[in-house]
């Protein structure tokens, strides 16, 4: 007999999933409120699920609560995009420690191929999965379960804010070049450098990225509003 709680959950994952997908592919704009009766017919599910999917999406920052709109997507934060990528770059740094170390030339490969496969993407969605995939195969081999489960979450949480950096083609550009020097250092089991890199990578991703953010909420609040038409 089929466990229905077991099929609530995978179907509460699945919602979640899609949705927050949807939010980093720009498809769900901040703002933008989720209804859970058209979210419930879309999915042809019950609101239970729905409902337990924009909990868990909520906890996740990625949409919030707000009063006489229901849930609405979030909008990027400056302080947010800072504070994930400084956080990656602390526990990370720490990661790369514990990994070089223990890394065998079967591990640098499925770096390297995760490097390569990034390198040629194209889609933007595809892209940022490769990106988690290198970084990620460069610091398994640490062995350190809870460490990487969270350095996972906050590659999670940097997807929509990795997109602006991938609609730049200069900025991509650049941040592919700082990931062939940072394998090219653990290849080389130099740890200083790695690190270094690996740190300057992150932090300054940081700072453009608030920065950037920035910029575009000062440009949007400039912007003329539309006159509304009044009510007879």
């Amino acid at each position: 007999m089929n466990n229905p709680l077991i099929k609530r959950v995978s179907t509460t994952q699945a919602i979640s999933d899609e949705i927050r997908d949807a939010i980093v592919q720009g498809k769900l704009l901040p703002g933008q409120a989720l209804r859970q009766d058209h979210l419930a017919r879309h999915f042809a599910v019950s609101h239970i699920p729905v409902r337990e999917a924009l909990k868990r999406l909520e906890s996740e920052g990625w949409v919030s609560s707000e009063l006489h709109k229901g849930t609405v997507v979030t909008g990027l934060d400056a302080d947010e995009a800072r504070e994930i990528y400084e956080m990656r770059a602390v526990l990370e740094c720490f990661a790369l420690k514990q990994a070089l170390p223990a890394h065998t030339p079967a591990t640098l490969r499925v770096a390297r191929n995760a490097l390569l496969t990034a390198l040629k993407e194209r889609d933007s969605s595809q892209y940022m999965r490769r990106n988690e995939e290198f970084h990620l195969a460069l610091l398994l081999p640490a062995g350190r379960a809870h460490l990487l489960a969270e350095i996972e979450h906050l590659h999670q949480r940097s997807e929509r804010y990795l997109r602006q950096k991938y609609l730049q083609p200069a900025l991509k550009h650049e941040s592919d070049r700082e990931h062939q020097e940072l394998l090219e250092a653990v290849e080389q089991r130099n740890l200083r450098r790695a690190t270094a890199i690996l740190s300057s990578h992150l932090f300054d991703t940081a700072e453009l990225l608030a920065r950037h953010i920035t910029d575009t909420h000062r440009v949007d609040a400039g912007k003329p509003r539309r006159a509304t038409r009044k009510s007879k």
